[in-house]
């Protein structure tokens, strides 16, 4: 049996991943991320926050940008889930104004979640957006990708998902 402070979020997350069938990663220490999702369609950042927060982390909503830069001056964010197509201030003007914000930016990922990212590309990536989602996307490709940012699970290169 492993003990625990009870207070301690991190090790009941850990002791929470270890059931009866546990693999040997068991007892290893996950730290719980803390996401950003942003997005102007309230079923999407549902199912958004649902995902991040079956995966054993916590999530924050903004239905648009200048919900988006409120929460990144009153917050800090391990990855930021930004769609580009919003009313009052979009996506890309989000990440402009992280660039002129760098310390609410350090440390954090952006990954832009949009149909029309690929029209973007080429300013994204000069913006230092790497991480692309298209939409429509599976359930499955949104899980892989948290799984990704999980500090156990591996590098975290540049990566474009389906």
């Amino acid at each position: 049996m492993v003990e625990t402070s009870e207070s301690d979020p991190i090790e009941l997350l850990a002791i929470a991943d270890c059931g009866e069938h546990s693999s040997d990663k068991c007892g290893e220490v996950k730290r719980q991320l803390h996401f950003l999702i942003v997005d102007d369609t309230e079923d999407m950042r549902e199912l958004m926050v649902r995902l991040v927060e079956r995966s054993g982390h916590m999530a924050d909503e903004a239905a648009d940008g200048v919900e988006a830069t409120v929460a990144l001056s009153a917050n800090r964010y391990d990855v930021m889930l930004l769609d580009l197509s919003m009313p009052r201030m979009n996506g890309e003007d989000v990440v402009r104004w992280l660039h002129s914000h760098p310390d609410r930016a350090e440390g954090m990922r952006t990954v832009v979640v949009s149909a029309w990212a690929g029209e973007r590309r080429g300013t994204l990536q000069e913006l230092g957006v790497t991480d692309i989602l298209t939409k429509p996307f599976r359930r499955q490709h949104l899980t892989d990708l948290i799984a990704e940012f999980t500090p156990d699970s591996g590098d975290q290169r540049e990566r474009h998902l389906p």
